[in-house]
């Protein structure tokens, strides 16, 4: 069947929407199509993982369905509410993903020595003073600090998770971090181009 009126691109996002909703085929299409790339761009940045920021997007789309009615034009674009969407899907995914263990020791060797064993381009991003300077204060710390602020900020685990991986108390986890960045942060100001 051929619609008669205006062309499916030049409908506005809410009469897409609309159509979506309602399951027409042709719009709900044309709705996916406007859409993807921003609700896949948003889930990716966010989880980091190509196949689950598809499943992201998949569902994003799903709960836009279920949800259209609720859609409020005065709060914002329907980009806007579909990325806030996205971006909740995506949290809440981060957040169920089981915690994989990371070999503290490894990492922090690898941040400490001057090698680190990286490849030739990778060598040299290393071989910034930044660095150096973050490996050197790193090396000043205790060891179990070291892994904790590590583990944290370099691999990008939470203290519950830096605690499950390292299997000590939560309150441990957050002092030995907490106190590790206030050293490294003390470290690092006193190394500064102020102190030289």
């Amino acid at each position: 069947m051929r619609r008669i009126g205006p062309r499916v691109e030049d409908l506005p996002d809410e009469a897409l929407l609309a159509g979506f909703a309602a399951g027409d085929p042709e719009l709900a299409a044309a709705f996916v199509r406007t859409f993807q790339s921003k609700v896949y761009g948003v889930a990716r940045r966010i989880v980091a993982d190509a196949g689950t920021a598809e499943d992201v997007a998949q569902s994003t789309f799903e709960r836009a369905w279920r949800h259209a009615r609720t859609y409020d034009p005065r709060r914002g674009s329907v980009g806007a509410w579909l990325g806030i969407i996205a971006r909740n899907l995506a949290i809440d995914a981060v957040r169920v993903r089981p915690v994989v263990p990371v070999d503290a020791t490894a990492l922090l060797r690898a941040m400490t020595e001057e090698d680190g064993g990286a490849s030739r381009p990778e060598r040299a991003a290393l071989e910034a003073e930044s660095v150096t300077t973050l490996r050197a204060a790193l090396r000043q710390l205790p060891t179990e600090q070291a892994r904790a602020i590590v583990l944290a900020g370099i691999a990008g685990l939470s203290a519950n998770q830096v605690a499950a991986n390292e299997r000590i108390p939560l309150g441990t986890a957050k002092t030995r971090i907490r106190t590790a960045m206030l050293k490294l942060r003390s470290g690092l100001h006193q190394d500064g181009p102020d102190h030289a």
